[in-house]
C-alpha cells in the first residue's frame, strides 16, 4: 500500500517538477553557493 502511495507522490513530483524545475535548480544552486561561501569564509579566518 505504501509503495502505491511513494509512486503517486513520485509521479506529481515530476509533473509538478517539470513546472518548477527551473526555479528549483536555481534555489538549489544559491544555496549551494552560500553554503560554500560560508565554508570557504569561516576556515580561511
Amino acid at each position: 500500500m505504501i509503495w502505491l502511495i511513494v509512486l503517486l507522490l513520485l509521479l506529481l513530483a515530476i509533473g509538478g517538477g517539470v513546472a518548477l524545475s527551473k526555479f528549483l535548480f536555481l534555489l538549489l544552486v544559491v544555496a549551494l553557493a552560500l553554503a560554500l561561501f560560508g565554508a570557504i569564509g569561516r576556515s580561511a579566518t
